[in-house]
């Protein structure tokens, strides 16, 4: 029981005092960057899916 205890104590101080947490606008500014990314991304997916599908549907029409 005393290892767990210890266990527990050392990882309360390191989440409290070694470990260095972003202030609330680093923490907007991070979000906002991946959101962007995201979109940018799954607009990227979307526009590659899309062309795809057109692509292989004028290769099939070919052998109707």
């Amino acid at each position: 029981m005393e290892k767990l205890k210890n266990m527990w104590n050392l990882t309360v101080d390191e989440l409290l005092n070694k470990v260095s947490w972003p202030t609330w606008d680093q923490l907007r500014e991070s979000a906002i960057i991946v959101l962007i990314a995201s979109c940018i991304f799954s607009a990227f997916v979307f526009a590659v899916d899309f062309g795809l599908g057109k692509a292989l549907e004028l290769f099939y029409s070919f052998f109707k």
